[in-house]
């Protein structure tokens, strides 16, 4: 008696999740082209004007998120000079990939890389959150054709004490992975992503409808949960590998960060990767948290200025000075 209960409800959940997909998806329908690539469909946004002087600008999100995440506070304000570039990340949004085990910044500046140059642009300036902070040091490690500068927002770049939470790593176990992921992880979510939000954003307020806003819920899809926890639960590793190579960074590089940040601490991935690659400007702001593109984007844009005035000057000046 007991097992058949616990296969309805099972039976119920999955079914609830379906409708939920259904509605998520109606609700949050896909913004941007979709580009196929070896291994994936990135879904792209393309937005703003071409200019002479600057190269466009790339940014991507971090974990748990999409490309709104970066469109809502700075892709529409940088669009009224520059052109932008927002992507949802392989796995994430409407971007899907062909191999969940995909998950590293090692595979996802590969498929990025092809992304530009099935696009035909040649370099652009990274501007990379959280997450992408190790995805936007490798593209400019395995890429630097691609990579012009690297904006970096509170960004992961080295390993860390602890693991990335448990139902993550239980959400990569095969079979009971997807059991959970199609059952209870949409409805659990659901009810936790408002909690979950005002922890990332401490000390500063969530802005008013931000998961709405943000397209969040689309997380909460079976496909894209397993694939987001995948890419945290192997970032670990994945910023181990690199970080003996960062020396090898030239291009020009900014982080904007925060003492207040416990998300993703400032002194255990900003101050040391400022310290280990050259050509880098490091901000650290006083009582700014993990979400540093809503807290603090006129000092973002004003960055990413100062940024590509300093390109156009360098690109300027005659070979060898």
């Amino acid at each position: 008696m007991i097992s058949i209960v616990i296969i309805c409800a099972l039976g119920l959940l999955a079914a609830v999740t379906r409708l939920g997909v259904a509605l998520v998806e109606r609700r949050y329908p896909a913004q941007g082209t979709a580009i196929k690539i070896d291994g994936a469909n990135i879904n792209l946004v393309d937005i703003g004007f071409e200019r002479p002087d600057a190269p466009p600008l790339l940014l991507l999100h971090g974990a748990s998120s999409n490309l709104e995440a970066m469109r809502q506070p700075l892709g529409d304000l940088l669009a009224k000079r520059y052109r932008v570039l927002l992507v949802d990340r392989p796995g994430h949004g409407w971007s899907d990939r062909d191999r969940v085990q995909d998950s590293t910044p090692a595979a996802q500046a590969r498929m990025l890389a092809d992304a530009l140059q099935k696009l035909g642009i040649g370099s652009v300036i990274l501007v990379v959150h959280s997450w992408s902070g190790a995805l936007g040091a490798r593209m400019a490690l395995d890429f630097p054709e691609r990579v012009a500068g690297l904006v970096m927002l509170a960004p992961v770049a080295y390993p860390w004490r602890g693991g990335v939470g448990r139902y993550n790593k239980a959400v990569t176990t095969p079979l009971l992975g997807p059991l959970l992921a199609h059952t209870i992880t949409l409805p659990l979510g659901l009810l936790l992503a408002g909690p979950a939000a005002r922890s990332v954003f401490l000390p500063q307020p969530v802005p008013e409808d931000f998961l709405d806003r943000t397209a969040t819920p689309l997380l909460l899809r079976p496909r894209e949960f397993i694939a987001n926890a995948q890419d945290l639960v192997t970032l670990k590793q994945a910023v181990i590998e690199q970080v003996p190579r960062y020396g090898e960074i030239k291009v020009p590089v900014t982080i904007i960060a925060g003492d207040a940040d416990r998300t993703v601490f400032t002194d255990i991935h900003s101050r040391p990767f400022a310290q280990a690659v050259p050509q880098t400007r490091l901000i650290v702001r006083a009582g700014l948290g993990h979400m540093v593109q809503n807290a603090v984007p006129e000092l973002v844009i004003g960055e990413i200025d100062r940024m590509v005035a300093g390109i156009a000057l360098a690109d300027a000046l005659p070979a060898g000075l």
